[in-house]
């Protein structure tokens, strides 16, 4: 999910370069959208870690 973030905001910095306003803001906006669902994922699945007494794989 963080690789598609990137992605949208790869996508969104190259359409503003190039003039294209809305497809930019769009893009802009499901990069924030995917990386914050990223981040309430992250945390969700180190807590359940957490709780079961795993620690985290080195």
């Amino acid at each position: 999910m963080l690789y598609w973030a990137v992605v949208c905001l790869i996508v969104a910095i190259v359409a503003g370069v190039l003039g294209f306003g809305g497809i930019a803001g769009t893009a802009a906006g499901i990069a924030k959208v995917l990386f914050f669902i990223f981040l309430v994922l992250l945390v969700i699945s180190l807590v359940a870690n957490a709780v079961r007494g795993k620690g985290p794989k080195l």
